[in-house]
């Protein structure tokens, strides 16, 4: 059959599912008003409003313009619904969790790349579930709190050795971190193949997420050959289905093999293997979950945590008085004669505030991962259509005016009342790490990553704007990577020991 017939035939399927979808959309449904929202075009909807870059603040900007925290669009017959406030969120994915836990079928992402057996984007069920308690289960501070200390004292004396790479530092932190937790594995001090690969995984998971492929609004679409005009997205999924796989299995066997051996430490993977085999009843998992839940954490342990930090560096350029307010502090607890630890935690209440105020300022993911509302519902007198994807606006919720006054501001004192954490302010938590049934089941672990890694380096560095040669500061442009995990786009700093006597801490510990 020639290409153009071939062509003229898909085009002409892909009009009448669409004229047969809005026909069914039609029927049985109630007679309540949809949320507000802009104005839809005939047949594609508002596709073409939402912006490439920034959608979240156009999100806030619609939601201000129609003085609703609920706005509802349409991208070319896709129902999705827009949630701006705390409360919003908290009465549909918190109070109504049993009907807002699903995802989408994301049939680019799942169907395609292979990213339906990673617990986050998996759908609502009972192998879900399985998967979720297991990943509860693993998250616990008594094995990733002395990883996270061992890493982040590496992290100081490569800081100390090579500054201008602190970007390359956080991730290689970030990557020993989780994969010693998930897997127990070594990785190297640079290059290593298992950070290589899940930056790279990643990254094309972010990719697929970020952009809307026409797969996912006409699902047949996933039938048509790779060679065919137009399916660039088959021959994309392809390739990034490889490194999904590999995400998943490499580590796995490489602990097995180390189990296998006799010499594997004690991980994630190992622990629920060793728990499995010597279970008389067969457990309530298999080791597909046990890998699954496996690669979730491989997943999710890196880019958000380099985010973070790199927005730390970036709030202390532009407020010093943050930096020293801090640095203050840390020396009132440990005199400078030791490096903090966990323990310390509780006795400075301005740092836990700081990171508190880095989670919120510039959040790591905007938009949470969607959720999916299979069956209709109603809310404030507006029909949320069933089939509606769910988007949790985490930056309208953490730039709230009434929640946090001067919301663009980088301002920890606003988390203090009276030199102690005020609990009458809402800890960042409410949103940064998702929400209700959906919400990271390793939160506690990230926020403890940032949490050591930011007080020691408060505790050993000066974090200043860079110079150029002809001693001219330096301003940061503050511009971000638009994507489902946002970072700051590289930028030039000055890292230096705050004494000679940080810089032998950091000698004694590291070497």
């Amino acid at each position: 059959m020639p290409l153009d017939l071939q062509g003229a035939i898909l085009c002409a399927s892909l009009a009448f599912g669409l004229v047969f979808y809005h026909a069914l959309s039609r029927r049985s449904r109630s007679t309540l008003p949809l949320p507000p929202g802009p104005r839809k075009l005939p047949l594609v909807g508002n596709l073409l409003d939402i912006p490439a870059d920034l959608a979240w603040e156009k999100y806030m900007e619609w939601s201000k313009e129609y003085n609703s925290d609920i706005i509802h669009l349409n991208l070319a017959g896709q129902s999705v619904i827009v949630l701006s406030s705390l409360e919003a969120t908290e009465a549909l994915l918190e109070k109504r969790s049993a009907l807002y836990s699903d995802r989408s079928e994301l049939h680019m992402v799942n169907g395609l790349m292979g990213w339906d057996s990673n617990v986050a984007l998996m759908k609502y069920g009972d192998t879900w579930r399985k998967n979720r308690r297991l990943l509860r289960q693993g998250f616990n501070p008594a094995i990733y709190q002395p990883l996270e200390l061992a890493s982040t004292r590496t992290l100081l004396g490569r800081l100390l050795d090579s500054p201008d790479a602190f970007s390359a530092h956080f991730r290689q932190m970030a990557g020993e971190i989780i994969i010693s937790m998930a897997y127990g594995i070594d990785v190297l001090p640079s290059e290593d193949p298992y950070v290589v690969l899940a930056s790279k995984g990643v990254h094309s998971l972010i990719v697929a997420l970020l952009n809307w492929y026409l797969v996912d609004f006409f699902p047949a679409l996933k039938y048509v050959p790779k060679w065919f005009p137009g399916a660039e997205f088959k021959r994309k999924a392809e390739e990034w289905r490889k490194l999904a796989r590999a995400m998943v299995d490499v580590p796995y066997t490489e602990t097995k093999r180390q189990m296998e051996c006799g010499i594997a430490p004690r991980s994630f993977t190992s622990d629920a293997l060793h728990t499995l085999r010597e279970s008389d009843d067969g457990s309530y998992y298999g080791e597909e979950d046990i890998k699954a839940s496996a690669g979730t954490m491989f997943a999710a342990g890196t880019d958000t945590t380099v985010s973070a930090l790199s927005t730390f560096f970036l709030a202390m350029l532009v407020n010093p008085e943050a930096q020293r307010k801090a640095q203050t502090e840390i020396d009132a607890v440990t005199g400078g004669k030791y490096l903090p630890d966990f323990d310390d935690e509780a006795a400075m209440p301005y740092v836990s505030a700081l990171v508190k105020e880095v989670l919120r300022w510039k959040n790591v993911t905007p938009i949470a991962i969607p959720h999916f509302l299979a069956t209709e519902d109603e809310y404030r007198g507006y029909r949320l259509p069933a089939d509606s994807i769910v988007i949790g606006s985490t930056w309208a919720i953490l730039h709230d005016e009434l929640m946090y006054p001067d919301p663009y501001a980088f301002k920890p004192e606003r988390f203090l009342l009276a030199g102690k954490l005020n609990p009458a302010v809402k800890d960042p938590d409410c949103a940064a790490f998702g929400f209700g049934r959906r919400i990271c089941p390793g939160r506690h672990m990230a926020r403890s990553s940032v949490w050591i890694a930011v007080v020691s380096i408060l505790a050993t560095f000066n974090i200043d704007k860079a110079v150029d040669e002809a001693g001219h500061v330096i301003e940061p442009t503050f511009e971000y990577l638009t994507a489902l995990v946002s970072a700051p786009l590289p930028f030039k700093c000055s890292i230096t020991p705050r004494s000679n006597e940080a810089a032998k801490l950091i000698r004694g510990i590291v070497h």
